[in-house]
């Protein structure tokens, strides 16, 4: 039995030139002969569980799960169906509600923050870099930010709202170089701690709340990496909200992973380790959201960028993990590992996208979008 499940996985690699226990840096060194059962009976998430229990191994993983998506043997390694019904109940119910608001800020972004201020930048980012010119993480996060700003044309006085706002990196640096108010809204606890201590200083207020309780008016609206958690059945409210918030002349900034397909579920290994109930749109599915609220004056896509980030991250996680590990163990190294290099790989093989939109309200003008 072991023997033909072994055959079954080589067989689906042979169409990337993988091979088990080869030579060469992308292919798979197995430790642990349950790994085929577990990888045929699960899919990714059985693959991807192997991998944290060091069932299997691969010196360049990142390179290998890019053959992986390239042949599309994600598709073709499924699981069982008891998976395959779960990410399809996701279509029927909605795993986004208000009441599971806060299980993502929980289970990801509360894991600590000396964990983040370990990978990310010095402003801690956690979303793609802008790499045009940029030679290092700091300088990318930095462009990053100062195109958003200049996409928003801020003017001094303004009053900015940030729809997920991490670390109040963006709220900080608009605040600071442009001269706003700015207001956030975070389902992380820690995220709305950080904030209120680092930055007391400056014109700056953060709610820990879901964003379909936010009110008020504002000059300028921002939601940088927070529309993955929305939801396909929340989108429209999404919008409505945005709708709601932002002053008739007013301009929303929406910065997002995109998918170039609709998809109603994300993947199972994703879902239960790193971004519980999440999902990456696909154009579609956001034009349908914002159609007759806002008139789309900009779309840019600068997705490889997002793959020298992740390198950085990655490589900034394992040079801190001495310091690291007293706090996380083994597993969890891994797990981390193989969430940067397998997302590495998605936007390498141009399966993920990252996207700038820029919406307005009908703007009579003509709006010229800053690179």
């Amino acid at each position: 039995m072991k023997a033909s499940l072994q055959d079954s996985l080589q067989r689906l690699l042979n169409s990337a030139d993988i091979r088990l226990n080869g030579s060469r840096p992308w292919d798979v060194q197995v430790h642990n002969s349950g790994l085929y059962k577990r990888a045929i009976a699960g899919g990714s998430l059985g693959v991807g569980e192997a991998y944290m229990d060091g069932w299997w191994d691969c010196r360049r993983l990142d390179d290998m799960l890019t053959r992986v998506f390239m042949a599309q043997i994600d598709h073709k390694l499924v699981g069982n169906l008891r998976i395959l019904l779960k990410m399809a109940s996701t279509k029927i119910i909605n795993p986004q509600t208000l009441r599971r608001a806060f299980v993502v800020g929980q289970r990801h972004y509360d894991l600590g923050n000396d964990l983040y201020e370990a990978m990310l930048d010095s402003r801690l980012t956690y979303s793609c870099g802008y790499w045009k010119t940029a030679k290092d993480l700091d300088q990318a996060q930095t462009a990053k930010l100062d195109l958003i700003c200049r996409k928003l044309d801020l003017k001094p006085g303004m009053a900015l709202l940030d729809i997920g706002c991490g670390w109040g990196s963006l709220m900080a640096y608009a605040a600071e170089k442009y001269k706003v108010k700015a207001t956030g809204v975070t389902v992380s606890s820690q995220q709305a701690d950080y904030i209120k201590k680092r930055y007391k200083h400056l014109p700056i207020s953060v709610r820990l709340a879901d964003y379909r309780t936010l009110s008020g008016q504002f000059d300028r609206i921002a939601s940088v990496g927070m529309f993955e958690h929305v939801g396909a059945k929340n989108y429209q409210t999404f919008m409505k909200v945005a709708e709601r918030c932002l002053k008739d002349d007013g301009l929303f900034l929406l910065h997002t992973i995109g998918s170039s397909t609709p998809h109603f579920g994300t993947d199972p290994w994703i879902d239960k380790y790193i971004f519980p109930n999440s999902l990456i749109p696909a154009a579609s599915m956001i034009t349908k959201a914002y159609e007759g609220k806002f008139v789309m004056e900009d779309w840019q896509n600068f997705g490889p960028d997002y793959d020298k980030t992740l390198q950085a991250w990655h490589k900034n996680f394992n040079k801190a993990w001495p310091q690291l590990k007293g706090m996380y163990d083994e597993r969890f190294r891994r797990m981390w590992n193989f969430y940067l290099m397998a997302s590495m790989a998605q936007f390498r093989t141009r399966k993920l996208q990252l996207w700038q939109i820029v919406l307005s309200k009908d703007q009579p003008q003509r709006y010229d979008a800053p690179r």
